[in-house]
């Protein structure tokens, strides 16, 4: 059902409604005022005929007919237009409209009340008469115009009204809000027309004046604009499983080759002596923990494309610092890692993101940051630079050539003798993005070994709106390049 045919019948149903309470309404207050003003009329006739009432009374007690005839025509004439019965304790005397004597009346009454007899209806005052040795009541009647004629027309011009109403309200109201309901029309018939799968055209609305029907539009607008948005990252999202399938696909294949050569010598030879046999099943460990960790930093670099907003929270970065370097001294226990971090540093981030940054920059610095057979030493800082905090880690290792330094974050870069997954610093360039930081490669302290310095906001910032690090190519300060998309 259409909502002006909704809008009429509702209008149609509540307009009678409407007339009749308003009527009834002006009934009641017109009968009220009758009622006052013939109630005043018989208080002023009953006050005027009280002294004859009370002299016919005494005439009748001393047994005197003609001054009971004298009296009696004598109240008549004061009475004029009401009726007076005069209630004596033995004899009552009556004149002028008045309803029949058998028709019984009130026993006591102080104000005018109404009597209904043979469907008629009159209003009647009782004043109470009383004098030397004698006693009596003075009813005044008059005839209730409130129930007269007049009254009873109104009602039916009332219920006239009410009924010639329905339909010419509801007609009218349906001829308005069709009126009314012709732009929200125009508004369907052009989203109607929309097919985001196969075109590219989108909603074009005017405003027309009506704030519900600009609502609903600047609604469907977002809705489409949202529409598209979620196209573009479904896009991307094919984009970077088919990405993540064919680095994925080519990373794992020469190790894969590698453990397959191997397991055919193995089975193939069943009396390899056992130093080749020691040395092959070495090679298996180690294409075994490439692949392991080549997969952990795949996974690890596809939950950092996905974080959302609502992960973040403030992070004590000392303590994620602290935490990261106890790990690697764990893992490296021949390594020399000091750490210098001013307490109560925070920023507003991703907490297990940022160990991941810390993780991959000790991991890279223990790898790489030695000569020879020497242990590793790396020092590890975290200080605060006005609205940054700053993170910086230093080897003693040979170093990052500086035509290198561009190229080192991207994907599965590794060097000669490197037998890590290539994604370490990809990782370190994700997060410190992900994060709106920079970060760079320089030489270390005294030009010996190298320094990656990570510079992060401290009130953080919203997340990057396109994230591919699973596709493409990034450099070192790509977290300074991300775009935002618009919606």
């Amino acid at each position: 059902m259409r909502l002006s045919t909704r809008i009429g019948l509702a209008v149609a149903l509540t307009v009678p409604l409407l007339v009749l309470a308003s009527g009834w309404l002006l009934l009641q207050l017109v009968s009220r005022d009758l009622h006052r003003v013939e109630d005043d009329h018989l208080r002023k006739r009953a006050a005027a005929v009280v002294p004859d009432a009370l002299a016919l009374l005494r005439a009748g007690a001393n047994d005197r007919p003609k001054a009971a005839d004298t009296r009696e025509r004598r109240l008549y004439s004061a009475a004029l237009d009401v009726g007076v019965r005069v209630v004596g304790p033995e004899t009552t005397y009556s004149g002028g409209p008045q309803p029949d004597p058998s028709v019984p009346l009130p026993d006591h009454t102080s104000a005018p009340v109404t009597v209904r007899a043979d469907g008629d209806s009159w209003r009647a005052l009782a004043v109470p008469v009383a004098g030397a040795r004698v006693s009596g009541t003075l009813w005044v009647f008059a005839q209730d115009t409130a129930d007269r004629a007049q009254l009873q027309l109104v009602r039916r011009r009332v219920v006239t009204t009410a009924l010639l109403a329905a339909p010419l309200s509801g007609l009218l109201a349906w001829g308005v809000a069709a009126g009314a309901g012709r732009p929200l029309r125009r508004l369907n018939r052009r989203a109607a027309g929309l097919d985001p799968r196969t075109s590219t055209a989108r909603l074009h609305h005017e405003p027309t004046g009506l704030t519900e029907v600009d609502e609903l539009a600047a609604t469907l607008q977002t809705v489409l604009a949202r529409y598209d948005a979620q196209a573009v990252r479904t896009g991307e999202a094919l984009d970077t499983a088919r990405s993540f399938a064919t680095a994925a696909s080519h990373e794992l294949r020469t190790p894969l080759m590698s453990m397959g050569t191997n397991l055919d010598i193995l089975a193939d030879h069943p009396g390899l002596p056992d130093p080749d046999r020691t040395e092959v099943l070495t090679d298996l460990r180690r294409e075994h923990a490439r692949l392991l960790g080549l997969l952990v930093m795949l996974r690890e670099l596809g939950r950092g494309d996905l974080v959302e907003a609502e992960a973040l929270r403030t992070v004590d970065l000392p303590e994620a610092a602290d935490a990261a370097v106890a790990e690697a001294r764990r893992r490296a226990p021949g390594a020399r890692i000091t750490l210098d971090a001013a307490p109560g540093l925070t920023v507003h981030g991703w907490e297990p993101g940022l160990r991941l940054l810390l993780d991959n920059l000790l991991a890279n610095a223990l790898a790489h940051g030695r000569e020879g057979e020497r242990p590793a030493e790396v020092t590890v800082a975290v200080r605060g630079a006005g609205e940054q905090v700053v993170i910086t880690v230093d080897d003693r290792g040979p170093g990052v050539p500086p035509e290198a330094r561009a190229q080192i974050f991207e994907r599965f870069r590794r060097g000669p003798a490197s037998t890590g997954s290539g994604l370490g610093l990809t990782l370190v360039a994700q997060q410190t993005a992900l994060h709106r930081g920079s970060v760079t490669v320089a030489d270390g302290p005294d030009d010996t070994g190298a320094r990656f310095e990570v510079r992060l906001p401290r009130a953080g910032g919203e997340l990057p709106g396109r994230r591919d690090w699973l596709i493409g190519t990034v450099g070192a300060n790509r977290s300074q390049s991300f775009p935002k998309d618009a919606s």
